[in-house]
């Protein structure tokens, strides 16, 4: 189960691949349609998601150090971990402003990994079950300050999370070129076969993640453009 080279035949689109998926769709309905249900228990779903990110990013470490693989690009400046940080910030203490950002680039993200994940290891392996827990548990964390903590994003928001990501990828940029790292993906896309895969190379590859980023960002607003217009609808 924490073996390095043992487990490695994952599979997209696998029946564990695909059982994951459906829990997933599973659970958020559940956190959605049984609203009003849970609102008793809201202190342990809170406390929960909080505790399910911080021993994912935490595990992941451990793991990395222990069977000798850590290096530097492990280091948490990939886009999960940021969403990670300001989630579990945000469990702590309310922010408006550090939501937005965090609708942006954690939910849809997330479960575009999950579709297609970075992934060579098969479940019932430790890194399988982390990678799945951890994306879903940064999207639960999105869906719960939404349904239970009543957070709610503006439409102009889109354009002010969309300058907030660029900002933080410019130094990452230039951080990639100077430890040979590929944090966000900036470098190149991933090793394994994901969307990333599809966005060329050099220059090309950057108008994409513009784009695509661009296209989240609009897609990922339009059910929150729906509920705020009910809402005010509604007074």
């Amino acid at each position: 189960m924490f073996s390095v080279t043992e487990m490695q035949t994952f599979e997209l689109f696998s029946v564990p691949h695909i059982s994951v998926l459906l829990m997933f769709v599973a659970l958020s309905f559940w956190l959605v349609t049984f609203r009003h249900y849970l609102k008793r228990y809201q202190s342990v779903l809170k406390w929960t998601l909080f505790t399910m990110l911080v021993l994912s990013e935490v595990s992941w470490h451990i793991w990395l150090v222990a069977t000798g693989q850590w290096e530097v690009g492990d280091m948490p400046l990939q886009l999960c971990s940021v969403s990670t940080f300001i989630a579990i910030y945000l469990f702590m203490k309310q922010n408006q402003k550090a939501f937005y950002l965090l609708f942006f680039i954690g939910f849809l993200p997330p479960i575009l990994s999950m579709v297609t994940p970075e992934m060579t290891y098969q479940f019932p392996h430790y890194r399988f079950l982390k990678y799945f827990l951890h994306h879903a548990a940064i999207a639960w964390s999105v869906l719960y300050f939404i349904v239970y903590e009543g957070y709610r994003v503006p439409r102009k928001a889109i354009w002010t999370g969309y300058l907030m990501v660029n900002l933080l990828a410019l130094p990452i940029f230039f951080l990639n070129l100077l430890l040979d790292t590929n944090f966000f993906y900036l470098a190149n896309p991933t090793e394994s076969k994901t969307i990333l895969s599809f966005f060329g190379t050099g220059i090309i590859y950057y108008i994409n993640l513009e784009i695509a980023a661009l296209v989240v960002f609009f897609v990922t607003y339009i059910p929150m453009g729906v509920l705020v217009k009910r809402e005010r609808v509604k007074g």
